[in-house]
Formats: structure tokens, sequence, C-alpha cells
């Protein structure tokens, strides 16, 4: 839904932005309640994904309700066929070892995206996933992530392949090529947060925007269709920001088994 109607919008507002100027960014600019919506729904909602991450911790912990299987869609069943189907496609992109090490990030990642771009279904809330704010806040996590795990893995095997360095054997070429690729694979690397970051919110803020117009003009029954395409966009960007997370990070900590 556009900003003007969401609920937190205007509880926002009259909790006391009304004066339309909450705080001052680093940059010394006015940050008012439309730029502190998103950033509120996002934390809401990692709050609110800590309660039900706690509620199956402790369904788990009593032996005996663990390992009979529900017969019916409860929240631990959900949670157990989503982070599974996460799980066996990091281990697809890293291998069995990695995948059980960094799942942590990825299923974190993916489920609050997945639950980010969701709440845009339900009218009156707006998707804090179509804000760049967040989605860079996503996007710059992975980005420091995956160069901590493959300095942590690789040490300063890592920053030579950023260089080439190792292709040749004589020194001359590797600094050559070393003076070459260093900076297209550091920009290239650069790259990664920002094209996670802006192809998620374009296409979150685009599907809700477009869902938001035709719920505007016909408010029964028209909307289903956009509604049921919103559906699929949900959960491909949710795959895809996921997928890629894990190609990242697999790239930057297999280096080393193949020198």
């Amino acid at each position: 839904m556009p900003e003007h109607v969401s609920l937190l919008h205007y509880l926002l507002y009259f909790l006391g932005a009304n004066a339309h100027v909450v705080g001052t960014s680093i940059e010394g600019h006015h940050v008012g309640y439309r730029e502190l919506e998103p950033l509120v729904m996002a934390g809401v909602l990692m709050l609110v994904l800590l309660y039900l991450g706690s509620e199956v911790r402790g369904v788990y912990r009593r032996l005996k309700s663990a390992t009979i299987p529900e017969e019916e869609l409860t929240l631990r069943t959900f949670f157990e066929v989503f982070f599974e189907f996460f799980y066996n496609m990091a281990r697809d992109v890293m291998g069995p070892k990695n995948a059980k090490r960094y799942f942590p990030l990825i299923g974190s990642c993916a489920i609050f995206i997945f639950v980010s771009n969701a709440i845009g279904l339900i009218p009156g809330f707006a998707p804090p996933t179509s804000n760049l704010n967040v989605t860079a806040g996503c996007a710059l996590l992975v980005f420091l992530s995956f160069n901590y795990y493959g300095l942590k893995e690789n040490g300063l095997d890592y920053v030579k392949h950023l260089a080439g360095w190792g292709v040749f054997h004589s020194f001359l070429p590797n600094l050559l090529l070393a003076v070459l690729m260093f900076p297209i694979e550091v920009i290239s690397m650069c790259v990664r947060p920002v094209t996670l970051a802006i192809r998620l919110m374009l296409n979150i803020a685009v599907d809700h925007l477009l869902v938001s117009i035709f719920m505007g003009l016909f408010a029964i029954l028209l909307p289903l269709p956009l509604m049921v395409l919103g559906v699929i966009v949900i959960c491909v960007q949710a795959l895809v920001f996921t997928l890629l997370s894990s190609i990242y990070i697999g790239l930057a900590t297999a280096h080393a088994e193949h020198h």
C-alpha cells in the first residue's frame, strides 16, 4: 500500500511524529516518520521472529512432542519445511560442511526477507523490503560476512585470489596481473551488495505499488490475480537473495581448496 494508508504510518504520526521530524541522520538531514516507518516495521518483525523462534525451540526441547510429526500445518511444521528447503539449497551450493557452518546467517536472511515481503499482502501494512535502507542493511550484512568468512577461512590467500596471484609461475606476470586484476575484483565485489539491495527493493516496491493501485481502483476481486503474482514475487525474491548470498559465501570460503 502507499505510505499514506499504512497503519504504522498513522501510528507514528499520532505518537508524536506529526512534527514531520523525529530525528537527524548522520549526514545532518532531518528524518521524518516516512523514513522511520520501514525501519520500525523491520524491527517489529525481527522481534516477532525471535519470539516465534523461541516458541518453536521450546517444542524441540520436549523430546516426545518433537519426535511425533504433526498432522496439520503449525508454526513448527512451517519452520521445518521452510528451513529445510533453504538448507538443501545452501548445501547444494556450498557443500554439506559449509552449509551447516554458515546456515544461521543464510536462514536468518531467508526468513526475515520472506516475512518482510509477505507483510505487504496484509491491507494496512507496507513491506520493509520496499525501502532501500532495509535492503541495503541486509546486503551490507552479507557483504561483511562473506569477506570476514573468506579472510578467516583462507587468510592471505583470499586477498591473493582477488589479485589473481598464482596464475603464473614467475614473479613479473603475477605482479602485472595483480595490478590489473585487483581493482577489477574489488569493484566487482563491492557491486554485489548494491545489486542485492536494489534488486530486492525494486521488485518488492513495484509489486506492492501495483497491488495498492488496483486495490484503490477496484477493491473487490480484481486485485486477486496481482496478489497471486505478489506471492510468487515474495517467494522468488527471498530465494534469489538467499541463493546469491550462499554463492558469495561459498566462493569466498572455497578459494583455498583450488590452490
